[in-house]
């Protein structure tokens, strides 16, 4: 089995914030998969669902914990440990400031790299759980990274978000089979993001 976590933070008032592309993720999975209809579990909004690769079918948990960020690893202690699952068994899908808008990788174990989520999570369950790592930029200052993390997409930033969602969900196939470089390439494909501009590429990106 396998567990599928958006991050986020629950309410309409924090939606469309950079934050919670990790929710926007789960949401395009459960449609372009047909996910069962969302119930509370976990200290989440769960759906149950089946992802069907060339290897047969995966059962899959969606989960978008209702906690608030910083508490994200409350509900996947609580899953995990009631699923008898391991952290390899876990995909979390989390916005990023150490990528350029709309790039994706993927990374297995590591550091928390200053996101509360991710920390709350490795308290839980351990580090070496998988990150699905969607790039939002980075404002420039640490002190603007708050404002800018819980501040919404502009709608100029709308469609790239929407794309880069919707790859996650067309080559999950890739990553229900642990198959997660092969994944990255696909959703890169998919969703190619804009060219760097030097900024970006100085940072590392």
């Amino acid at each position: 089995m396998l567990i599928l976590a958006g991050l986020g933070n629950p309410g309409p008032k924090y939606a469309g914030n950079r934050h919670n592309i990790g929710f926007m993720a789960i949401d395009a999975i459960a449609s372009r998969w047909r996910f069962g209809p969302e119930r509370s579990r976990f200290h989440s909004l769960t759906a149950d669902g089946v992802i069907e690769t060339p290897a047969g079918p995966v059962r899959t948990l969606l989960m978008k914990p209702q906690t608030f960020m910083n508490e994200s690893g409350v509900a996947l202690g609580e899953a995990v440990n009631f699923l008898k699952l391991t952290p390899a068994d876990v995909v979390v899908f989390h916005d990023e400031l150490d990528l350029a808008d709309g790039r994706f990788r993927m990374k297995a174990g590591g550091g928390a790299a200053g996101h509360n989520g991710l920390r709350s999570i490795a308290s839980r369950i351990g580090p070496d759980f998988r990150r699905a790592r969607m790039g939002v930029g980075h404002p420039g200052h640490k002190d603007l990274v708050l404002g800018h993390v819980l501040s919404d997409f502009a709608k100029s930033e709308q469609a790239w978000v929407a794309d880069l969602c919707q790859a996650c969900a067309e080559a999950l196939p890739l990553l229900a089979q642990g198959q997660d470089e092969k994944y990255q390439t696909e959703v890169a494909r998919l969703a190619p993001a804009a060219k760097l501009n030097p900024r970006a590429v100085a940072r590392g990106d």
